[in-house]
């Protein structure tokens, strides 16, 4: 007898399953989910820093008193007060 190589015959391949997914909710359920933006008038205090040029001190003070002046820092909030939660379209 003459001899015959033996194959294998190819295996199969299988895809696994993916995991089944939660169930989704229906729609009207999110709508009910879902955040709305409200405004509001805030009263913030700042320690804010700012610079003049000036000859004096007293006038740089009277210049800043007056409002002149260039904006340095932000500063940090102080005091933050809601004043009012403003509605729709104000």
């Amino acid at each position: 007898m003459p001899a015959v190589a033996y194959q294998e015959k190819p295996r199969r391949q299988t895809q696994q399953r993916p995991e089944p997914r939660p169930p989704q909710r229906r729609p009207e359920h999110r709508a009910k989910q879902q955040l709305k933006t409200f405004h509001a008038r805030l009263i913030v205090t700042r320690a804010e820093e700012w610079w003049v040029e000036a000859h004096t001190p007293e006038e740089a003070q009277a210049l800043l008193a007056a409002g002149q002046g260039h904006h340095a820092a932000l500063g940090e909030r102080l005091h933050v007060e809601l004043e009012e939660v403003l509605e729709d379209g104000e």
